[in-house]
């Protein structure tokens, strides 16, 4: 296991995955996030099932980071209940390590 961990959060559009990306990037909350458009999700809201088209934005961190990052997604995001998962990075090419946790300051 590494200090490294990939979280996974929607966007309702590429404006708002974008400002949330440029934010915790600039921030020093994430080294990296990708923004991958065409995300489909279909789940339960409110006694309805939903269909909409969404931003999937993969963001590389360290684990120390996570719970100011939390609170700062949390604080820009347009959904009440934005999506926020945690991923464990198991292992990772060396050098990429190393360039994520100095870019974040772990």
């Amino acid at each position: 296991m590494t200090d490294a961990v990939v979280i996974l959060i929607t966007a309702p559009s590429e404006e708002s995955a974008e400002t949330l990306a440029r934010a915790l990037v600039e921030e020093r909350l994430a080294a990296c996030v990708n923004l991958v458009p065409g995300v489909r999700s279909i789940y339960h809201w409110k006694g309805a099932i939903e269909d909409e088209r969404e931003i999937l934005c993969v963001v590389k961190t360290a684990r120390d980071k996570v719970a100011s990052l939390r609170a700062r997604v949390l604080a820009m995001h347009p959904y009440q209940v934005p999506e926020i998962l945690v991923l464990p990075v198991e292992a990772s090419h060396p050098a990429y390590l190393e360039w994520l946790l100095a870019s974040v300051g772990a």
